[in-house]
């Protein structure tokens, strides 16, 4: 595979120093798949092929749109073509995933227990949350669900753990289709050691920062889909977390099969 010459940073760098349990981590963040129907299907199947190359991976994050319309056999096989990585899979819906059933309709019942949800690997902590209105695309309001819970969840973290955010629609104004309310959402992590947020739906690459922590997108892995920010490679990010609490990033292009 062929990889970025320069890693990008992604963390804040201050002397505020993670827990001493904290170790590396790699992880793969994929987004905007935009499943159609079975002739992609291979193509899907080669993403997932590829990613199960990366050396070292932890876990595998899916941000969204597995469905190009909604279709519930779009979310099935993401599902279970995803299992081609070997690696466990965390997910967050997209408004295309929406289409055809809300969010506690099939995403729920391919995906059950992946709308707002966190977990730790390692001494790193992930928080993901659903940022999606329905099948809405532009405009959208994160839900109030989605607020209270962070609000009730976010005192119950480790505050001194090096966290990532994980979610579909872009939270930096300057990015399109960024939340109307995403402000919101950001001011209820207030108090986190937060070293990086992760989004899709723009279907192209975008880094803003926020105190010192950098909001990123990345292209769209699509087979039907194009970018939207001029370019024609697809691809995913490959990210390193060090023990210190920073973390880099690599694109890793996607050419199909």
């Amino acid at each position: 595979m062929v990889l970025e010459l320069a890693p990008k940073r992604v963390g804040r760098c201050d002397s505020e120093m993670p827990p001493t349990s904290v170790g590396p981590i790699r992880f793969v963040v994929i987004n905007d798949l935009h499943h159609a129907d079975a002739a992609c299907d291979p193509w899907m199947e080669a993403l997932f092929r590829q990613v199960a190359k990366t050396e070292r991976a932890n876990f595998c994050f899916g941000l969204g749109d597995f469905a190009d319309a909604g279709q519930r056999e779009s979310l099935v096989t993401i599902d279970l073509l995803a299992k081609l990585s070997g690696l466990p899979f965390y997910v967050t819906p997209g408004n295309h995933d929406l289409e055809l059933s809300p969010v506690d309709g099939w995403f729920a019942e391919v995906f059950p227990g992946r709308r707002n949800y966190t977990f730790t690997k390692n001494g790193w902590q992930f928080v993901v949350v659903d940022t999606t209105e329905g099948m809405k695309y532009d405009d959208v309001m994160i839900s109030p669900e989605t607020l209270a819970w962070l609000e009730e969840k976010v005192p119950t973290l480790d505050q001194r753990a090096p966290t990532v955010l994980a979610t579909h629609f872009p939270l930096a104004s300057e990015v399109e289709f960024c939340p109307l309310n995403a402000d919101q959402l950001l001011q209820r992590l207030t108090g986190l050691n937060l070293r990086g947020i992760f989004s899709g739906h723009f279907h192209g690459r975008t880094s803003n920062f926020r105190g010192g922590v950098e909001l990123v997108t990345n292209t769209c892995v699509s087979r039907v889909r194009h970018n939207r920010d001029g370019t024609n490679v697809k691809g995913y990010w490959v990210c390193d977390g060090a023990p210190t609490g920073e973390i880099t990033r690599q694109f890793v292009p996607f050419n199909g099969v």
